[in-house]
């Protein structure tokens, strides 16, 4: 954990999962548990020595939620990695922050701290709890442990950074849409 949050490890009850939302590949909003990725909502930018995550989604939880996918697919081919619900080892997690930005610095480094501890890899997040008054997540991923034998091994990610970090939230257009884009520097 880092100095400015608190972290947690609980058990994520059946019935927070079954109201969580998953984003399916050609689908909208739908609660789902057969393993498909959502909608590729995140690009990898260039940074001197280390590589930016920016994501982006209809809300700050949308976004969130895709910024760790783009972590492990970075990381590992995510279309290799299978839903094990049998495997509780790191599937939940719960973080605080004091700000916005600590809050996604948090939710990041402490799902890349579960791969490191436990190797577990994540194919989908699914934000149980966000509460943006008190800065805490509660988060839940459903995928297996990494297996070299398996899954193809990508960059090692070293540590998360607030080096460039930035969460733009851009209000409902005219169309009735809105629009939530996290920019995060990740130390290769």
């Amino acid at each position: 954990t880092n100095f400015f949050s608190k972290v947690s490890t609980q058990t994520c009850s059946s019935s927070d999962s079954a109201k969580s939302t998953v984003l399916e590949a050609g689908k909208s909003d739908s609660s789902s548990t057969n393993g498909n990725q959502p909608n590729i909502k995140y690009e990898y930018l260039d940074h001197t020595a280390d590589i930016q995550l920016h994501s982006w989604g209809s809300s700050v939880k949308e976004a969130l939620e895709n910024l760790v996918h783009a972590l492990f697919d970075y990381m590992t081919d995510l279309n290799t990695i299978e839903i094990d619900l049998s495997n509780e080892s790191g599937r939940c997690i719960v973080v605080e922050g004091h700000d916005l930005h600590s809050l996604v610095f948090s939710f990041l480094d402490e799902w890349l701290c579960k791969f490191y501890s436990t190797s577990f890899v994540p194919k989908i997040v699914r934000i149980l709890k966000l509460d943006l008054s008190s800065f805490t997540i509660r988060s839940e991923g459903d995928g297996e442990q990494f297996d070299l034998s398996k899954h193809p091994q990508g960059a090692e990610v070293k540590a998360i950074t607030y080096s460039n970090m930035k969460v733009i939230e851009r209000p409902l257009t005219s169309l009735g849409e809105s629009r939530c884009d996290i920019y995060v520097v990740v130390d290769i």
